[in-house]
């Protein structure tokens, strides 16, 4: 199994900013267009359906995007800490490709099908 060395890690480090500051972009827009539906006026009971459909799906989004959003800020302080890359189950090492694949990644492949066997 390939562990990550430090340019690798520096490397996911930048692929988890970006994707943390288009997260956070994403929730801003999120919540404007939220807000946008509650000034939108209803003129029937499909209009109000609709809006209503929209504005659930979008707070199932930014709901998801939120979690995503600590998964990363907490892999950055895991970075900061020098624990990255390490299983918080077992303290063995998470394989580069594991990395790669989902760069906030707290489990290596084995105790990830542990932890959520355990979840149900």
């Amino acid at each position: 199994m390939r562990v990550a060395n430090t340019k690798q890690i520096e490397e996911l480090r930048q692929t988890l900013e970006a994707r943390k500051e288009l997260i956070v972009k994403n929730i801003e827009g999120s919540r404007d267009s939220i807000n946008s539906m509650k000034d939108v006026e209803c003129n029937d009971d499909y209009d109000y359906a609709e809006i209503s459909s929209d504005s659930f799906k979008e707070g199932i989004i930014a709901n998801q995007q939120l979690n995503e959003l600590k998964e990363i800020e907490d892999a950055l302080k895991r970075i900061e800490k020098g624990t990255y890359g390490i299983c918080e189950m077992c303290d063995e090492a998470i394989a580069i490709g594991r990395l790669r694949a989902k760069p906030f990644a707290k489990f290596c492949t084995p105790c990830r099908e542990i932890y959520e066997v355990e979840r149900q």
